[in-house]
């Protein structure tokens, strides 16, 4: 994320702000220009607390992000208020890459294909998160950082947040849009493999079985060995990651030797898949170093392999061969 100032006094602004701090302006970003400009036509949801958008579209009194939810949590049930505040914020995060990426970020109620979010709670079965034909389902009890890192521990997964499971999901509706009836499809298999393969029988044996003794020479993570499908979300939902960190980073003071603006101009649309690769590897060994001197867990403990390497380009040059033609 680049850095945002006030459009009033100029001064240092985060993706998040609603007012300046400094001159007290109240600002909203707009999906247009990808900045915070000062407040005209609100998110209605800018009343709850979970959007500091503004609408672009007439026919609606929602934000290009907003408008994309089917199903909220019942705010009559204490703390989900801040259960969906911190869920927006992801979600946000993720629709702000889809722009970045030149990608179109259409609801259902526009297009029969474009996505819709559900945001849910556990009533009389557990919530599985997925996506299914543009419906994109989150449990809401993710938003508990209990809750998320006990299931993080039951399924040895080394990674779990908020966002990273919108951009998995998200992952798997572009598998629909740009790879399943396309011309990207036979490339797709013989990189990921054949996704004809049973999709519940192969998840089912992965839970049963664990991954394959070598799966880190070959998959970004062990749930991606399960099926060429989650392969892909997974791929998917870690470049995402990567091109999001390595933009963020260009602005900061820590930035990596070499890691400026002027050599990396936009790692969403700059076409040398190289220079993002060399730009990742320093910057996520020096987030994990720093975290381990405060004690804390990598924020990237993952290992980018050749393979892995070839997957993550795959991904990136379809996405942008198919941006604007959605």
């Amino acid at each position: 994320m680049r850095k945002f100032s006030c459009p009033s006094c100029d001064a240092r602004l985060y993706f998040e702000n609603v007012t300046c701090e400094t001159c007290g302006e109240a600002v909203a970003f707009s999906p247009v220009s990808l900045r915070l400009e000062k407040l005209h036509r609100p998110c209605a949801n800018r009343a709850f607390g979970t959007c500091n958008w503004c609408v672009t579209e007439s026919w609606t009194r929602f934000c290009i992000a907003c408008e994309l939810n089917r199903t909220i949590p019942d705010l009559s049930v204490p703390d989900n208020l801040r259960r969906w505040r911190k869920i927006e914020s992801a979600k946000h995060r993720l629709v702000y890459d889809m722009l970045r990426l030149r990608l179109p970020v259409v609801p259902r109620t526009k297009y029969a294909g474009g996505i819709v979010f559900d945001f849910l709670t556990a009533v009389t079965a557990p919530v599985v998160m997925s996506h299914l034909d543009g419906v994109v389902t989150i449990d809401i009890s993710e938003a508990d950082d209990a809750t998320r890192e006990f299931h993080r521990a039951r399924l040895y997964e080394p990674y779990r947040t908020l966002l990273g499971h919108f951009r998995h999901e998200i992952g798997h509706y572009y598998w629909d849009r740009l790879v399943r009836d396309g011309p990207h499809l036979a490339t797709c298999r013989s990189v990921f493999g054949d996704e004809r393969v049973n999709y519940t029988q192969s998840v089912q044996r992965h839970y049963w079985q664990g991954p394959p003794n070598n799966w880190s020479q070959n998959y970004i993570s062990a749930y991606a060995s399960s099926h060429p499908w989650e392969d892909w979300a997974e791929t998917f939902a870690h470049l995402l990651l990567i091109l999001a960190t390595v933009d963020t980073a260009t602005s900061l003071p820590l930035a990596p030797e070499g890691l400026t603006l002027q050599n990396l101009a936009d790692p969403y649309v700059d076409e040398d898949f190289q220079v993002l690769v060399k730009s990742w590897l320093p910057l996520a060994e020096s987030l994990n170093e720093l975290n381990r001197s405060m004690g804390i867990t990598d924020p990237y403990p993952f290992v980018l392999g050749e393979a892995v390497i070839g997957k993550l380009q795959v991904v990136l040059n379809i996405l942008r061969s198919a941006r604007d033609h959605l």
